[in-house]
């Protein structure tokens, strides 16, 4: 499998360590049978992506080693789950995990998002998850962000209406510019009622690994949640 194929410039690392010889296996093996085929229109009803019935779809953007999103997968079992990551050992971890829990309502993009976005159809997802993305803190990177007007008006795209969009970060200047952005966005409302809903995690949110690093090193996380209207 090519690791470094690609739809557009990509930012950040792609490979890491060597991975194990399970884990090369399920890239291999297990892989080819959840990846979502691009070349493929995408179809009517998302939900015929997976074997198992669903009454709606998540998608989690760069979902690390997959800690939230199989969680989920694991409590929520008439959910279907699209996670996206372009790191191969991000991709190895959770494959481990699916394979483990006989999890049958995921299916997964190894690849950047945007080509992923592009192809799914309109309003098609009930939620999407960012979860920890890379801040790229200095000020020349800030185009790098994934959180930028005209990616939330592509996720505004494949939202339904009513739909969430979720966003942790514990990097306090990310968090004020991803609520500028959704703030001035006419496709989105902000639901914080108290300084609670920022503060704390929402219901049912599962840490990752990162999240449990930055909490043990007291950097405070932030929340947001926004609607689409």
């Amino acid at each position: 499998m090519d690791f470094g194929k690609q739809t557009r410039a990509f930012f950040g690392r792609r490979t890491g360590h060597k991975l194990r010889p399970r884990q090369a296996h399920l890239i291999e093996t297990l892989l080819p049978r959840l990846a979502i085929d691009l070349s493929r229109p995408a179809p009517t009803d998302l939900r015929s992506l997976f074997p198992d019935a669903v009454s709606g779809i998540v998608l989690e953007i760069g979902f690390g080693g997959g800690e939230s999103m199989i969680a989920q997968a694991r409590e929520q079992p008439r959910t279907g789950f699209i996670g996206v990551e372009p790191y191969v050992n991000g991709i190895a971890k959770a494959l481990a995990a699916i394979e483990d829990q006989g999890l049958r309502t995921i299916r997964l993009h190894f690849d950047d998002a945007a080509s992923l976005i592009e192809w799914l159809p309109e309003a098609s997802l009930m939620r999407i998850d960012l979860i920890h993305p890379d801040p790229w803190p200095k000020r020349r990177h800030w185009k790098r962000r994934f959180v930028q007007d005209e990616m939330m008006e592509r996720l505004a795209r494949i939202l339904h209406p009513g739909g969430e969009f979720r966003f942790v970060t514990d990097v306090a200047d990310y968090a004020a510019w991803t609520l500028l952005r959704l703030l001035r966005s006419e496709k989105f409302e902000w639901i914080a009622q108290c300084a609670d809903d920022w503060r704390r995690p929402w219901p049912g949110f599962r840490p990752t690994r990162y999240h449990t690093k930055a909490a043990r090193a007291q950097r405070a996380s932030c929340f947001l949640v926004f609607r689409r209207s």
